[in-house]
Formats: structure tokens, C-alpha cells, sequence
């Protein structure tokens, strides 16, 4: 406890840490998004919970997307299991280990892309860690926000973890070829979605069958013309 004003030393020293963390984050986020900007590159960062199906959607979009070229930049805290997947679709692909990290950070991001040295015009997918609190802190310099949710993990997701949704400017709704069954409710998790969202889009797909990719593609193009 300081003697002086009353305040608990220690949180104040970790405050003020974690604001100049970020700080400096956004700083090298800023210049991310300002170097693909010049180039044409449109930089998606992908967020979810683990077992959404964020790398399933990644290779059937390498697979089938006749748009831009395609890069990824994937992060997880241990393997390089999700790279290798990745790269057999045919995509260009730097793996991030983390290690006991939680999220990806905008200098992680700008070390592989110098390794990755993505063309003009294409896009890159932000694999973030898979995890709905700590990504949605940590701005990496992307263009856009794609939360990932699937109807395996309830509809109440965007109440309990509203950051993560509040940050997202489309949220794809993963596996719906198992709404048959699972006790899961798509008008509540659109209505949760929008209450944590009101300007979120929220896009119902099932990467198993291809049902909803094309307007995931679709998508995809207008963030290259963008």
C-alpha cells in the first residue's frame, strides 16, 4: 500500500505496464497495417476457441478460393501440426509458437511476414491462438476481424466473452451440418451475437459440406478490392 495516496502499489506498476505493452503494440500495429495497405494486402485476423474449425476453414478456402493469392500466418503454442494441413492445400504458410503466449502481437506478425513476403493484392490470415479473450486485446495491424464460433460451443458465446465479438467485423457460424444434433439455438446466438455487436454480420457455414462457403468467398473478394 503506497503511503502517500493510499493506492496498492503493485496494481498501479501493473497498470501502467500493461498500458505500455499495448502502447507499443499498437505503434508496430500501426505500421503493419500502413505497409499492406500500400501494397494492396488485406490482413484477416482469424479468432476463435480452440476446435472451431479455424484451419479446416483455411485449407478448403486455399483449396477453392479462385481469388487473390493466399498466405497465412499461423499461430499456436506448440507443433507446427496446423502449418503442415495448411500446406498441403497448396499455401504458403509461417508457423508462430507461442509457447505459454495466448495470442499473437503485432511484432510477431510483422517478423513472419518478412519471412512469408506475401505479393501485392493478396490475402493474409491471421490464424490467431486459439482462445476468446486474450487475441481480441492485441490489435496485429489487420484490415479486418473474423471471429469463428460453431454451434458445438452454445449460443450464449458472444454474452460471455462480448470483447471478442465487439471486435469483429463478420462472425462465421461453423458446422450447422450438426444443428440436427446439438441442442443449439441460431436465432439466439445472432441475437447474442447482436447484442454484443449491433454491426456484426453474422454468416452461418459448414466447411464439412461447402454449405455457405460462397458467400464466405464472396466476402473474401471485397476485402481485396477494398
Amino acid at each position: 500500500m503506497c503511503g502517500t495516496c493510499g493506492c496498492d502499489d503493485e496494481a498501479s506498476r501493473t497498470v501502467v505496464l500493461e498500458r505500455q505493452v499495448l502502447a507499443k503494440n499498437d505503434g508496430l500495429a500501426a505500421e503493419n497495417r500502413e505497409s499492406a495497405q500500400s501494397r494492396g494486402i488485406a490482413l484477416i485476423n482469424l479468432m476463435s476457441s480452440p476446435g472451431s474449425g479455424k484451419t479446416s476453414l483455411l485449407a478448403r478456402t486455399a483449396r477453392e478460393f479462385d481469388g487473390a493469392p493466399l498466405a497465412v500466418v499461423e499461430g499456436d503454442q506448440e507443433t507446427g501440426l496446423d502449418a503442415a494441413r495448411l500446406r498441403e492445400s497448396g499455401c504458403p504458410v509461417v508457423q508462430i509458437n507461442t509457447g505459454t503466449g495466448c495470442h499473437l502481437d503485432a511484432a510477431m506478425l510483422s517478423d513472419a511476414l518478412r519471412v512469408l513476403q506475401p505479393p501485392d493484392r493478396s490475402v493474409v490470415f491471421v490464424e490467431n491462438v486459439g482462445n476468446l479473450v486474450c487475441p481480441a486485446l492485441f490489435d496485429l495491424g489487420e484490415r479486418v476481424r473474423v471471429v469463428l464460433a460453431s454451434v458445438t460451443e452454445g449460443e450464449d458465446k458472444p454474452l460471455k466473452y462480448p470483447h471478442m465479438f465487439r471486435s469483429a467485423d463478420l462472425v462465421l457460424l461453423n458446422k450447422i451440418d450438426l444443428l440436427p444434433h446439438v441442442d443449439f439455438d441460431v436465432a439466439r446466438f445472432t441475437d447474442a451475437a447482436s447484442t454484443a455487436n449491433p454491426g456484426a454480420r453474422v454468416q452461418p457455414l459448414s466447411v464439412s459440406t461447402g454449405e455457405g462457403l460462397d458467400a464466405w468467398y464472396t466476402w473474401l473478394d471485397k476485402q481485396v478490392l477494398a
